[in-house]
Protein backbone atom coordinates (compact mmCIF):
# COMPACT_ATOMS: atom_id res chain seq x y z
CA UNK A 1 0.00 0.00 0.00
CA UNK A 2 1.28 3.51 -1.15
CA UNK A 3 1.31 5.82 1.68
CA UNK A 4 3.70 8.55 0.59
CA UNK A 5 3.91 10.39 -2.73
CA UNK A 6 7.01 12.50 -3.66
CA UNK A 7 6.69 14.97 -6.35
CA UNK A 8 9.19 16.93 -9.19
CA UNK A 9 8.53 20.34 -9.35
CA UNK A 10 10.32 21.33 -12.78
CA UNK A 11 9.14 20.04 -16.22
CA UNK A 12 5.83 18.57 -13.52
CA UNK A 13 4.31 20.87 -11.33
CA UNK A 14 5.93 23.68 -12.56
CA UNK A 15 6.71 24.11 -17.07
CA UNK A 16 8.43 26.69 -18.83
CA UNK A 17 11.13 28.05 -20.74
CA UNK A 18 14.47 27.76 -19.65
CA UNK A 19 14.81 30.73 -17.80
CA UNK A 20 18.57 31.40 -19.82
CA UNK A 21 17.03 30.77 -22.80
CA UNK A 22 14.10 33.35 -21.90
CA UNK A 23 17.41 35.60 -21.36
CA UNK A 24 18.50 35.50 -24.94
CA UNK A 25 15.13 35.92 -26.06
CA UNK A 26 14.07 38.87 -24.51
CA UNK A 27 17.66 40.48 -23.53
CA UNK A 28 20.17 39.43 -25.97
CA UNK A 29 22.13 37.26 -23.55
CA UNK A 30 23.39 34.88 -25.30
CA UNK A 31 23.19 31.05 -23.32
CA UNK A 32 27.09 31.09 -24.91
CA UNK A 33 27.52 34.17 -22.13
CA UNK A 34 25.30 32.25 -19.43
CA UNK A 35 26.31 28.68 -19.90
CA UNK A 36 29.61 28.46 -17.46
CA UNK A 37 27.81 30.34 -14.41
CA UNK A 38 24.78 27.82 -14.64
CA UNK A 39 26.88 24.82 -15.59
CA UNK A 40 29.75 25.94 -12.56
CA UNK A 41 28.62 28.18 -9.92
CA UNK A 42 25.14 28.12 -9.83
CA UNK A 43 25.83 24.09 -9.09
CA UNK A 44 27.07 25.12 -6.13
CA UNK A 45 24.03 27.49 -4.77
CA UNK A 46 21.80 24.06 -6.00
CA UNK A 47 23.38 22.72 -2.85
CA UNK A 48 23.56 25.22 -0.45
CA UNK A 49 27.26 26.03 -1.35
CA UNK A 50 27.31 29.05 -2.66
CA UNK A 51 24.55 32.35 -2.78
CA UNK A 52 23.06 33.19 -5.77
CA UNK A 53 23.21 36.64 -5.49
CA UNK A 54 26.64 36.79 -4.83
CA UNK A 55 27.55 34.73 -7.42
CA UNK A 56 25.13 36.34 -10.06
CA UNK A 57 26.70 39.75 -8.97
CA UNK A 58 30.45 38.53 -10.28
CA UNK A 59 28.72 38.18 -13.66
CA UNK A 60 26.66 40.93 -14.49
CA UNK A 61 28.63 42.88 -16.30
CA UNK A 62 30.26 40.40 -18.15
CA UNK A 63 26.68 39.43 -18.96
CA UNK A 64 26.00 43.04 -19.63
CA UNK A 65 22.64 43.15 -17.03
CA UNK A 66 22.91 46.68 -15.37
CA UNK A 67 20.10 46.66 -13.36
CA UNK A 68 20.98 45.27 -10.34
CA UNK A 69 20.75 41.22 -9.01
CA UNK A 70 17.39 41.97 -7.22
CA UNK A 71 16.07 42.99 -10.58
CA UNK A 72 17.26 39.98 -12.31
CA UNK A 73 15.76 37.76 -9.74
CA UNK A 74 12.70 39.39 -10.12
CA UNK A 75 12.63 38.94 -13.84
CA UNK A 76 13.78 35.55 -13.30
CA UNK A 77 11.06 34.37 -10.96
CA UNK A 78 8.09 37.28 -12.36
CA UNK A 79 6.88 34.19 -14.82
CA UNK A 80 6.50 31.45 -12.13
CA UNK A 81 2.57 32.09 -11.63
CA UNK A 82 1.72 31.18 -14.78
CA UNK A 83 4.09 28.46 -15.18
CA UNK A 84 2.50 26.53 -12.55
CA UNK A 85 0.00 23.60 -13.55
CA UNK A 86 -2.66 24.42 -10.84
CA UNK A 87 -4.76 21.35 -11.80
CA UNK A 88 -2.40 19.04 -9.63
CA UNK A 89 -3.48 20.83 -6.33
CA UNK A 90 -6.80 19.26 -5.93
CA UNK A 91 -5.31 15.78 -7.43
CA UNK A 92 -2.89 16.29 -4.00
CA UNK A 93 -5.57 17.19 -1.91
CA UNK A 94 -7.52 14.29 -2.33
CA UNK A 95 -4.26 11.70 -1.60
CA UNK A 96 -3.59 14.27 1.48
CA UNK A 97 -7.57 13.37 2.17
CA UNK A 98 -6.80 9.83 2.05
CA UNK A 99 -3.90 9.85 4.73
CA UNK A 100 -1.66 9.53 1.83
CA UNK A 101 1.75 12.00 2.28
CA UNK A 102 2.84 14.14 0.05
CA UNK A 103 5.91 15.69 -0.45
CA UNK A 104 7.91 18.21 -2.86
CA UNK A 105 11.40 17.25 -3.83
CA UNK A 106 13.01 19.79 -5.76
CA UNK A 107 16.74 20.82 -7.22
CA UNK A 108 16.63 24.42 -6.41
CA UNK A 109 18.28 27.12 -4.95
CA UNK A 110 17.31 29.10 -1.74
CA UNK A 111 15.93 31.89 -3.36
CA UNK A 112 13.71 30.15 -6.09
CA UNK A 113 12.91 27.86 -3.39
CA UNK A 114 11.17 30.61 -1.51
CA UNK A 115 9.93 32.00 -4.56
CA UNK A 116 8.10 28.98 -5.16
CA UNK A 117 7.21 28.11 -1.18
CA UNK A 118 5.85 31.53 -0.43
CA UNK A 119 5.15 33.86 -3.39
CA UNK A 120 3.63 31.24 -5.96
CA UNK A 121 2.63 29.51 -2.49
CA UNK A 122 3.08 25.23 -3.23
CA UNK A 123 4.22 25.51 0.40
CA UNK A 124 0.53 25.21 1.25
CA UNK A 125 -0.33 22.19 -1.55
CA UNK A 126 1.94 19.48 0.49
CA UNK A 127 2.72 18.28 4.00
CA UNK A 128 6.60 18.81 3.67
CA UNK A 129 9.04 20.98 1.27
CA UNK A 130 12.19 19.11 0.40
CA UNK A 131 14.84 21.68 -1.63
CA UNK A 132 18.93 20.83 -2.93
CA UNK A 133 19.45 23.79 -1.52
CA UNK A 134 19.14 22.64 1.89
CA UNK A 135 19.25 18.81 1.69
CA UNK A 136 22.49 19.27 0.51
CA UNK A 137 22.56 16.94 -1.80
CA UNK A 138 20.17 16.73 -5.44
CA UNK A 139 18.30 14.28 -7.28
CA UNK A 140 19.01 11.42 -8.31
CA UNK A 141 21.84 10.99 -5.37
CA UNK A 142 20.91 8.79 -3.10
CA UNK A 143 21.50 10.63 -0.17
CA UNK A 144 18.64 13.14 -1.18
CA UNK A 145 16.05 10.42 -1.17
CA UNK A 146 17.53 8.88 2.11
CA UNK A 147 17.15 12.35 3.64
CA UNK A 148 13.49 12.52 2.69
CA UNK A 149 12.92 9.26 4.41
CA UNK A 150 15.20 10.18 7.46
CA UNK A 151 12.76 13.30 7.77
CA UNK A 152 9.75 12.08 7.57
CA UNK A 153 9.67 8.15 8.54
CA UNK A 154 8.15 6.87 5.54
CA UNK A 155 8.75 3.69 4.07
CA UNK A 156 10.92 2.76 1.53
CA UNK A 157 7.97 -0.15 0.60
CA UNK A 158 5.58 2.36 0.77
CA UNK A 159 6.35 5.42 -1.18
CA UNK A 160 6.24 6.11 -4.82
CA UNK A 161 8.28 8.96 -6.86
CA UNK A 162 7.24 10.81 -9.66
CA UNK A 163 9.58 12.70 -11.90
CA UNK A 164 9.80 13.52 -15.52
CA UNK A 165 13.47 13.38 -15.57
CA UNK A 166 14.31 9.79 -16.63
CA UNK A 167 17.86 10.72 -14.48
CA UNK A 168 16.02 10.98 -11.46
CA UNK A 169 13.70 8.19 -11.34
CA UNK A 170 16.33 5.34 -12.63
CA UNK A 171 18.41 7.16 -9.55
CA UNK A 172 15.01 7.07 -7.13
CA UNK A 173 14.61 3.24 -8.38
CA UNK A 174 18.07 2.06 -8.08
CA UNK A 175 17.92 3.62 -4.27
CA UNK A 176 14.58 1.10 -4.13
CA UNK A 177 11.65 3.78 -4.37
CA UNK A 178 8.85 3.23 -6.72
CA UNK A 179 9.04 4.86 -9.60
CA UNK A 180 6.94 6.80 -12.18
CA UNK A 181 7.57 9.06 -15.12
CA UNK A 182 5.65 11.55 -15.87
CA UNK A 183 4.76 12.55 -19.31
CA UNK A 184 1.66 14.54 -19.20
CA UNK A 185 -1.01 15.73 -16.52
CA UNK A 186 -3.86 12.60 -17.78
CA UNK A 187 -1.32 9.84 -17.27
CA UNK A 188 -0.32 11.81 -13.71
CA UNK A 189 -3.61 11.72 -12.78
CA UNK A 190 -5.06 8.13 -13.36
CA UNK A 191 -2.03 6.64 -11.97
CA UNK A 192 -2.75 8.58 -8.79
CA UNK A 193 -6.41 7.95 -8.92
CA UNK A 194 -5.49 4.51 -8.72
CA UNK A 195 -3.17 5.00 -5.20
CA UNK A 196 -6.43 6.24 -3.58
Amino acid sequence: MVKTVIFDADGMIVNGERFSSRLEREYGISTDTTDSFFKNEFQLCLVGKADLKQELLKNLDQWGWNKGVDELLDYWFSEEQNRIDNRFSAVIRKLREKHIKTYLATNNEKYRTRNLLEDRRLGEWFDDIFSSAYVGSMKPNASFFQHILDKTGAKIEETVFWDDDIKNTDGAASFGLSVEVYKNFEQFKKAAENLM
